[in-house]
């Protein structure tokens, strides 16, 4: 059921109100002179003009879904729901029950104007997001400062943030420090700490310091834009029931209208009274049309992908929501997904009576001009304790054990366990803790000279803080098993498998080893789906039930790959999403039969001649107004 006068909203335009809408208005004015012309014949009006105001009401109330009718009928050669009931105010206006054709159209042409009007409101809300952007930039050029329209900033500006104010489009900070409500974008409710460097968005709120932004994405494809052209893309989109139930209606119909037909004439030939079964026929037409049946979907999965969409979670579908529905495996990378992905320093263990400070210049000495992410983590614990060091001379790579250098003069090694036991380096007393830490799923290197070891480093990614609880989160939603897929060695695997609380763990794979692995849960477990950074796991992304990507703001890929984006990197929208997805499912399978129980009913009736035309209408339109009701209800976070 289209929404034929129903006025397009563009993106950035408020909704207009109910009484600019072409089907709105039509609709009221038949409901105005239907009442009139009830009223009007109660107070003694003559027939004639009586009957002409309920003809007006048929006429301008059938309007907009009569020409539907026929154009469906012409143009596509389908019987639609239309049809059924332009057919049916028109055999009972032929039948001199004017006033019950004029009820008829009326209930249903406002019925229609509420879905119509009411799936562009629900598409509106995540259109509306566009208004938090402000409309003009503080833009910094040739060394002055000019306001200027969003739309006119281009890659590489620089544009200042005042406290208070939104920003423009999506940049990295050049310049100032301060706190920003993320939540428009990502959904997270707790304002994020951002530094020079960071990556900001558009639509974000500035807390409490100025920034200097350079623009890294113009308006029109900034993170914010793509949100909301991929909800709206993702909402145009249909499910699976909703597919079955189009094909259903396709059928239905003219199925409908051939036992109307029959149920007209079969009786009057077999010398029944033909008025008494015309009547019955009718009342048929309007009782099987399968109106809440074909809505009961789509304004249900409309309100569901818009309110996702608003909490930070792109569902690039119908489908995919549907699916959600029907998992039993969450299947999570390791790396950047369970873990912070990010190593860190988590302890150092000085060695033969050396200070830690010492050891840590030291390594970070050897390690100054290193890419490693484990030199990374070293840099950053020394820049944190303001250690000074000094760049270590004739540097040298060691291949796959670590690196060397002059420290001051002195040559210095760095490097994992094996590259000293290599050089017969004396570490009796320090193995018990190396293994300890290793158990514990550090990386442990070994700072010394050829003769003595400094100390230990152990470098880990940590766990997520709120990893655990929401794996503990995902089991009571419904999940079955929760399981670590990761490219790592199994030590370090198994470790951070043991914090999370995960059931299984399979590790040391690689790409092609987590796709094939997704398909053996899928067939041992059920539907999987695989959660990932939408990167490296694009490949066991595509073969889960559904894929989720992890962090997915600003990023091309993850918004590419996945079925299922979570803009923030928060593991906690993970239960959020399996129970949201659960909830839209019972809202559907609840409006499916609520519809088919009120046909089913209305149907009865209609052949055993126990409701009247009035009676079915009322009935049937009364339903169509409770399941769009019961589907917004998915509005609600």
């Amino acid at each position: 059921m289209a929404c034929t006068g129903c006025a397009t909203v563009e993106a950035g335009q408020a909704m207009p109100p109910p009484w600019r809408n072409p089907q709105v208005v039509t609709s009221a004015t038949s409901g105005l002179l239907l009442a009139i012309g009830f009223f009007g014949g109660k107070l003694g009006l003559a027939l004639l003009p009586e009957t002409g105001l309920y003809l007006l009401a048929v006429v301008i109330g059938g309007w907009y879904f009569g020409r539907e009718a026929i154009t469906t009928l012409v143009a596509e050669r389908e019987i639609g729901i239309e049809l059924l009931m332009s057919t049916a105010a028109v055999v009972a206006g032929l039948m001199g029950q004017w006033a019950e054709a004029a009820m008829l159209v009326f209930l249903y042409s406002i019925s229609e104007a509420a879905e119509g009007y009411t799936e562009e409101r629900s598409r509106n809300a995540i259109r509306a997001l566009m208004d938090l952007a402000p409309k003009t930039a503080l833009v910094v050029r040739d060394g002055k400062e000019m306001r200027i329209p969003v739309e006119q900033l281009e890659v590489g500006d620089h544009f200042i943030v005042y406290p208070g104010e939104a920003l423009a489009t999506d940049g990295e900070i050049i310049e100032g420090r301060s706190s920003l409500n993320q939540a428009p974008v990502t959904g997270e409710s707790v304002p994020v700490e951002k530094v020079v460097g960071d990556t900001v968005f558009a639509a974000t709120l500035n807390g409490e310091g100025a920034l200097t932004v350079r623009v890294t994405r113009t308006t029109a494809d900034n993170t914010l834009a793509r949100i909301i052209q991929l909800v709206e893309e993702a909402q145009a989109s249909k499910g699976r029931s909703q597919r079955f139930i189009e094909r259903f209606g396709r059928r239905y119909s003219p199925a409908v209208l051939g036992v109307g037909i029959l149920l007209a004439l079969v009786p009057a030939l077999m010398g029944f009274d033909w008025q008494e079964w015309l009547t019955r026929a009718t009342v048929f037409l309007v009782a099987a049309a399968p109106c809440a049946l074909v809505i009961s979907i789509p304004i249900t999965l409309v309100a569901a992908i818009g309110t996702a969409g608003r909490n930070g979670i792109l569902i690039k579908g119908g489908v995919h929501l549907e699916n959600l529905a029907r998992v039993r495996v969450v299947a999570l990378d390791k790396t950047g997904t369970l873990t912070v992905g990010q190593p860190r320093i988590t302890d150092i263990v000085p060695l033969n009576g050396h200070r830690g400070s010492q050891v840590l210049a030291t390594a970070a000495a050897l390690e100054a001009r290193s890419q490693h992410p484990l030199a990374r983590a070293i840099l950053a614990r020394a820049a944190e304790q303001d250690i000074e060091f000094v760049p270590a001379e004739d540097f040298q790579s060691l291949t796959g054990a670590g690196a060397t250098g002059l420290v001051k003069g002195e040559q210095f090694f760095i490097g994992s366990p094996v590259l000293f036991a290599e050089k017969q380096v004396e570490l009796a007393d320090a193995e018990s803790r190396i293994e300890a830490l290793q158990m514990a799923g550090n990386t442990v290197v070994i700072i010394g000279t050829g003769q003595e070891a400094l100390g230990l480093i152990a470098i880990a990614d940590p766990l997520r803080p709120e990893a655990a609880d929401a794996v503990a989160d995902l089991k009571q939603a419904g999940i079955h098993k929760v399981i670590m897929l990761t490219g790592d060695n199994s030590r370090t695997a198994h470790a951070i498998a043991a914090q999370a609380g995960i059931d299984e763990v399979f590790a040391e794979l690689k790409p092609e080893d987590k796709t094939r692995k997704v398909e053996e849960l899928d067939r041992q477990y059920g539907r999987v789906a695989m959660v990932g950074d939408g990167v490296n796991d694009a490949p066991a992304l595509a073969a889960a039930h559904v894929g989720i990507a992890m962090g997915a703001a600003g990023t091309d890929v993850a918004l590419e790959t996945a079925d299922v984006a979570l803009m923030a990197d928060d593991l906690s929208r993970l239960p959020y999403l399996i129970r949201f997805s659960r909830r839209n499912w019972r809202v559907i399978r609840q409006n499916l039969a609520l519809s088919v129980a009120v046909i089913g009913s209305l149907v009865i009736g209609a052949v055993a001649g126990v409701f009247s035309l009035p009676v079915a209408v009322l009935a049937h339109e009364v339903s169509e107004f409770v399941v769009i009701g019961s589907g917004l209800r998915m509005l609600r976070s």
